[in-house]
């Protein structure tokens, strides 16, 4: 994790004048046991939170939809993930910006920023073999600084919750990057790498989910959404274990798009529980 603590010093005293969440969400790592974050800094913390994890989200999905672009794989409804992929990571980042965060957190968002429209602008090209390559690779760069921005914010509240929402976060990730990694197999990509890292993908997301099924925060709604995310994610196995074929594309495709839904209303709600115990 990036040491947000190191750069403390010299950032608190630029801060008079900022808005009174970031004001006393900087008070509160100097003085913990004294300072309570009020219900508006809360939520802007954990929002942040989720917001950043998503980004990791939308890095493979924006590559998962180039490759199905260039397969010609459901094209119409492709490119409408790929737009709306594009809409939420700039209207994402215009929020984050909106905020005077302390210095630190703020170049890591301006890391994001600018990884992101690299990935935009290569994704906005005519989909080709070796454009579809290029992307994947850009793709994990933005998750890799997407990650970095997460973890500085998970810092900032010290509360265990933060975690929840950042592995809740996490499972829209894995899903993207199972299927963008198997639609590099479908494009002739025979990379090790990439079967290896969907293997361990798909570990890592049934793990998490038992991790987060023993969460002491869980709600009925909470345990509700974890049931559907398990449910689903059978049905996202059992595809991409098919041979990429245009069937297994199709159904990882639409089952991952469905999977994603489901994990991005479990991280809403874990950010909702973050809200009520940070502070």
């Amino acid at each position: 994790m990036n040491d947000f603590d190191t750069n403390l010093a010299e950032t608190v005293p630029c801060l008079r004048g900022r808005r009174a969440a970031v004001r006393l969400l900087v008070a509160a790592i100097c003085a913990p046991a004294t300072v309570t974050l009020t219900a508006q800094e809360r939520m802007a913390i954990a929002t942040a939170i989720n917001r950043t994890a998503k980004f990791r989200a939308l890095s493979q999905r924006m590559a998962k939809a180039y490759g199905q672009l260039y397969l010609k794989m459901l094209p119409e409804q492709t490119r409408k993930v790929l737009q709306q992929t594009v809409q939420q990571v700039q209207s994402g980042l215009a929020e984050l910006e909106r905020q005077n965060w302390p210095g630190a957190v703020a170049r890591h968002i301006a890391d994001v920023h600018a990884s992101a429209t690299k990935l935009i602008t290569m994704a906005a090209l005519p989909a080709d073999r070796d454009g579809f390559l290029a992307v994947s690779r850009q793709s994990d760069e933005m998750l890799k600084l997407a990650n970095t921005a997460t973890e500085a914010f998970e810092k900032l509240t010290q509360s265990s919750t933060a975690q929840l929402v950042n592995v809740a976060g996490r499972q829209r990730m894995l899903s993207q990057r199972v299927a963008k990694n198997y639609t590099l197999l479908a494009a002739g990509f025979d990379l090790r790498e990439a079967r290896d890292q969907m293997a361990g993908d798909l570990d890592l997301f049934q793990a998490s989910l038992g991790q987060l099924a023993e969460a002491a925060v869980n709600t009925a709604a909470i345990r509700s959404a974890l049931e559907m995310g398990q449910a689903q994610f059978v049905f996202f196995d059992a595809a991409v274990k098919r041979q990429p074929d245009a069937r297994g594309l199709k159904d990882v495709a639409t089952t991952s798009e469905r999977l994603l839904e489901l994990m991005d209303e479990l991280a809403q709600l874990y950010e909702t529980a973050l809200q009520s115990v940070i502070g």
